[in-house]
């Protein structure tokens, strides 16, 4: 459903006066640890339209920013990991406040929301853009990842297909595709993909 949309909303962006130009490399620490004390996580399930408007409304999120990583093209641009040929899925990097929030949570609601026994597939959207993924920031991301991983599995009495691979750059999707539900709230995809999501989710989220 998404990816057919993604020529047009590309083009879209270009013409309509969003940004659209080559996406950013935000930089990253190896400890995933900033300066002003918050943290890093970085997932990836399906549409990044979707996990940005769920951990926009967790408390302790400080921004969710949309974008692509796990992949081998530098600077890549939204129509190009669309067409499934960059490595690259479709992310979220999550700062938040690890005084109010674990890891440990993230990841639960992580697992609640999208399907990680699909490979390369969640609903209508299909490709390895749109896998499950964990990118790790640290080796006790990683060690906490995977133990999450294996509950999750026992849990859901199915194979958990969900990649946990270390972090190596993450690029910032393009000014468009952040916060795209607040900006496009009626938008078809919103209203029939993310809203049921967010309304399912709705108990878990501790933020208006």
């Amino acid at each position: 459903m998404k990816k057919a949309l993604c020529h047009l909303l590309f083009l879209s962006a270009l013409f309509g006066g969003a940004a659209s130009g080559p996406a950013q490399i935000m930089k990253t620490s190896d400890s995933g640890i900033k300066t002003n004390r918050t943290e890093q996580a970085t997932f990836g399930g399906g549409c990044f339209w979707c996990l940005e408007a769920i951990f926009e409304g967790v408390d302790g999120v400080k921004s969710v920013t949309s974008g692509y990583a796990g992949g081998q093209k530098e600077n890549p641009s939204y129509e190009e990991v669309c067409s499934g040929g960059t490595g690259h899925a479709e992310v979220v990097q999550i700062e938040y406040d690890p005084q109010k929030l674990s890891y440990d949570k993230l990841l639960n609601l992580f697992w609640q929301a999208h399907d990680p026994t699909t490979l390369n597939r969640q609903g209508a959207d299909a490709g390895t853009q749109y896998r499950s993924i964990i990118l790790c920031h640290s080796e006790a991301q990683k060690q906490t990842a995977e133990k999450s991983k294996r509950e999750t599995a026992a849990t859901l009495g199915a194979p958990v297909v969900t990649e946990i691979v270390p972090l190596t750059r993450f690029y910032k999707a393009e000014d468009f595709h952040q916060d795209y539900f607040r900006k496009n709230p009626h938008a078809r995809y919103c209203t029939f993909v993310i809203r049921p999501k967010l309304e399912k989710l709705k108990p878990k989220l501790a933020k208006p």
